[in-house]
């Protein structure tokens, strides 16, 4: 490897490279997940959450062994890509219609959607089965929210996902270089969904 690499939107050092063997040869038990939670705490690489990026490191290090410059250790467990796209459990939920002014449903709650929790079952639910681009699985970063209205209906979903780490059109349309691009990535969303659900039926405020 040269001097330098941009691997993953990181810049990576031959000094940090020697690192990651060094590391691999040290802690031969150390699975995948170790290893790369280990690397974001000593790097500080970690997102606008504070939470390490390891999904990132993971594919900096699959992307190394494939340029021949490490190996790493099994695959403790088979990869679950293959459940990735599989169709969302059925939830069941009320579809009685809400119709009326906006005050009959107020307050409204946002919420975030925790991961593995039963409303992130019913989050992934509603949205593959009524949005009309569906939904199949989220790639990197993102935020979910549930809406609910007063007595605790879901109502509406809301998903912001991570945008694509290179797009020549928008990143030209934006003026940005690699180097602006690196920095200002984190700030922007991409692939969001916006789902009122079917049975809200709720005027126009006018003003």
């Amino acid at each position: 490897m040269s001097t330098e690499s941009i691997i993953q939107g990181r810049r990576l050092s031959a000094e940090e490279l020697v690192q990651i063997q060094t590391l691999l040869v040290e802690h031969p038990s150390w699975h995948r997940t170790r290893l790369a939670r280990e690397l974001c705490a000593r790097w500080g690489w970690y997102n606008d959450a504070g939470r390490p990026k390891d999904m990132a490191c993971r594919s900096l290090l699959l992307k190394l062994q494939a340029r021949g410059l490490l190996k790493l250790p099994l695959r403790q467990r088979a990869s679950v890509n293959h459940r990735r796209n599989h169709r969302a459990a059925e939830v069941p939920h009320a579809v009685d219609p809400l119709h009326g002014e906006l005050e009959a449903l107020r307050p409204v709650s946002v919420a975030p959607v925790p991961l593995g929790s039963p409303e992130a079952g019913l989050f992934q639910f509603l949205l593959q089965r009524y949005h009309y681009l569906g939904h199949r699985n989220c790639v990197g970063e993102n935020l979910k929210y549930l809406v609910r209205e007063r007595h605790g209906r879901p109502v509406a979903c809301l998903l912001f996902g991570s945008a694509a780490w290179q797009c020549q059109p928008r990143d030209g349309f934006i003026g940005w270089t690699p180097q602006a691009r690196r920095c200002q990535l984190p700030r922007l969303t991409n692939n969001t969904r916006f789902l009122i659900l079917p049975w809200v039926r709720v005027p126009l405020m006018r003003t």
